[in-house]
């Protein structure tokens, strides 16, 4: 059975940062890739992040780019999100998702596994 458990969330001004963490099990972590989605009180699920199983392939959502970093670490089965000069915008629970396949993609539908999320504020 594949968990993927977030961690790292909290409240943080704006212009802080913060990291999370997504901690998987049940699955082969090493070939999967995997990424990071938010998604705010009355809006869509919305695309921040992916990594390819190497890591050596990542995207990002245009609203994040040059502030957040994806990472992972294959030998913990962890994965990472640096989040920086955070703004009030970026209050969302946050969610990391994993794909049976190597490859990195940005679109919701093509994740199979699915984490509980956790939230993250960010204050004006």
């Amino acid at each position: 059975q594949v968990q993927l458990v977030e961690s790292g969330g909290g409240l943080v001004q704006a212009g802080g940062s913060l990291r999370l963490s997504c901690a998987a099990s049940g699955l082969t972590f090493g070939i999967s890739a995997m990424g990071w989605f938010r998604q705010a009180p009355g809006k869509d699920r919305e695309f921040i992040a992916a990594i390819s199983e190497s890591g050596y392939t990542t995207y990002y959502g245009d609203s994040v780019k040059g502030r957040f970093t994806i990472s992972r670490d294959n030998a913990k089965n962890t994965m990472y999100l640096e989040m920086n000069n955070l703004k009030p915008d970026d209050t969302a629970v946050y969610s990391c998702a994993g794909r049976r396949s190597s490859a990195a993609v940005t679109m919701v539908v093509r994740y199979d596994y699915w984490g509980q999320g956790t939230q993250v504020t960010v204050s004006s």
